[in-house]
C-alpha cells in the first residue's frame, strides 16, 4: 500500500469513529450510514495456520505465526478487540465457550505487538457475570496484570444502527460500536454444534456483537450472518477447536458431548477458517448455510482445495 492509500485508509477510519461518536452523542441529524473501513484485499489463495497439540498457548502462537504473524494484523498504538465466545454459563471443559488460554495468548500477542488497549467482551446469552467468571477467561486475563487489557460487560448504549448496504436479507442492524471502531478486530469462536445453524464457528460468533432482538435473525440465519459479515470484518479469525462440542450445542452441559481435538486454526479469511473447521466435524463447508452464503457473496474462499493449509504438530 502506497503512502497516499495508507493516508486515505487512516482518514476513513478516523472519520468512521468520528461519525459514530457524533451520532451516539446526539449531534447527528439522522441515522447515519455507518461503514466499517474497507477489508484488506482477499488473497487468491488463503493461508490457514493449523496447529495441533496439547499446549494450547503454543498452538495459538504457531497458528497466528503461520497465518502471517501478529505484526501483520496489529501495529504499535492500535486498539484491539478480541471477541471470544463466552456467552454461556459453562466451565471450560464443557466446550461451550472459547478456551481461556486461547484468549489470554491472543491478548499477550496483542500487547507484545504494541497495542495500547485490548478489549474483551461478548453479548452473553446467560447471565453476564456468571458467563464471564465461569468461562475462566477473566481469571486468565487477570493473571497478566496489565492495565491495557479491559474486559467489560456489554453496554447497551454502545449499540449503533448500521446500514448493511450489501445485505441480501439484512439491511440494517444495531452493532456494537467498539467492535466496529477498533483498529484490529480478532474473532475467536469455539468450534461447536448448534441446534439451528448446525455449527457455530466464526461467522456465527458475530452474533455476540449485535443488539436488538437477535432471535429475529433465525428465520434466515445463514444469509443474515453472511450479511453481517459485510460490515463486521475481523482482520484475523482464530478458531478454538481444542475441545469440540459435538452435540447439544450451543450451550452444552455434558462432558460426554465434548471431544478433545487439540487444534487451533488461524486465518485472515473468515470464510476459509469456517470452511476448514467444518471438516473437523466430518461435514462439508457447503453444509453450513452461512459459509455458503458468505462464499457466494465473495467474502472468502470455501473450497478446501484452493487454500494453502499449513499444519504443524506440537
Amino acid at each position: 500500500m502506497d503512502s497516499a492509500a495508507h493516508h486515505r485508509k487512516s482518514m476513513n477510519r478516523r472519520q468512521f469513529v468520528k461519525d459514530v461518536l457524533l451520532w451516539t452523542a446526539g449531534l447527528s441529524l439522522g441515522v447515519p450510514c455507518l461503514r466499517i473501513f474497507p477489508a484488506e484485499a482477499a488473497l487468491p489463495t488463503p493461508i490457514l495456520g493449523v496447529a495441533k497439540g496439547a499446549d494450547y498457548r503454543l498452538l495459538v502462537v504457531k497458528a497466528v505465526e503461520i497465518a502471517g504473524g501478529v505484526g501483520k494484523f496489529i501495529k504499535t498504538g492500535d486498539t484491539v478487540v478480541i471477541k471470544p465466545n463466552m456467552g454461556w454459563d459453562r466451565t471450560p471443559e464443557l466446550g461451550a465457550n472459547t478456551h481461556p488460554l486461547v484468549v489470554r495468548t491472543l491478548a499477550e500477542l496483542a500487547l507484545d505487538a504494541g497495542a495500547t488497549k485490548v478489549q474483551v467482551f461478548d453479548h452473553t446469552c446467560n447471565e453476564k457475570r456468571r458467563c464471564y467468571t465461569n468461562s475462566g477467561i477473566i481469571d486468565e486475563l487477570e493473571k497478566l496484570g496489565d492495565a491495557r487489557i479491559a474486559w467489560e460487560h456489554i453496554d447497551p448504549r454502545k449499540f449503533v444502527p448500521v446500514d448493511i448496504d450489501k445485505g441480501k436479507s439484512l439491511k440494517r442492524w444495531e452493532i456494537y460500536k467498539d467492535a466496529l471502531a477498533a483498529d484490529c478486530y480478532i474473532n475467536v469462536p469455539v468450534a461447536k454444534h448448534h441446534g439451528l445453524s448446525r455449527l457455530s464457528l466464526g461467522l456465527k460468533n458475530s452474533m455476540g456483537v449485535i443488539g436488538g432482538n437477535r432471535g429475529r435473525l433465525h428465520h434466515n440465519l445463514g444469509q443474515e450472518l453472511a450479511d453481517l459479515a459485510t460490515v463486521v470484518q475481523p482482520k484475523l479469525t482464530v478458531i478454538d477447536a481444542t475441545r469440540m462440542l459435538l452435540r447439544n450445542g450451543p450451550q452444552g452441559g455434558r462432558r460426554e458431548d465434548v471431544k478433545e481435538m487439540n487444534t487451533v486454526i488461524a486465518s485472515s479469511d473468515p470464510v476459509a477458517a469456517d470452511a476448514y473447521a467444518t471438516t473437523l466435524f466430518a461435514m462439508q463447508p457447503q453444509d453450513i448455510a452461512s459459509t455458503l452464503a458468505a462464499y457466494e457473496m465473495g467474502l472468502g474462499e470455501m473450497d478446501i482445495d484452493k487454500m494453502e493449509i499449513k499444519t504443524v504438530q506440537i
